[in-house]
């Protein structure tokens, strides 16, 4: 059985067969699966592929030497 985190404060979820919930035992977040899912997703960071890392270096670059001047 795998230990689910509360997506909010960190706390500890435990899920509720009554109600189809996952409750927080720390902040009392409640919410169903998908619901808990879309806020992970929400709350991850996004991942930059290397073409978009190198086009805002670029940018920065270019910020940094028209400020110079």
């Amino acid at each position: 059985m795998t230990t689910t985190y509360c997506p909010e404060c960190g706390g500890e979820m435990h899920y509720m067969i009554g109600t189809k919930l996952y409750v927080c035992k720390s902040c009392g977040l409640s919410v169903t699966q998908q619901e808990l899912n879309d806020l992970r997703d929400k709350n991850r960071p996004s991942v930059e592929t290397a073409e978009e890392e190198r086009e805002n270096r670029r940018k920065d670059y270019l910020k940094w030497w028209l400020s110079k001047k």
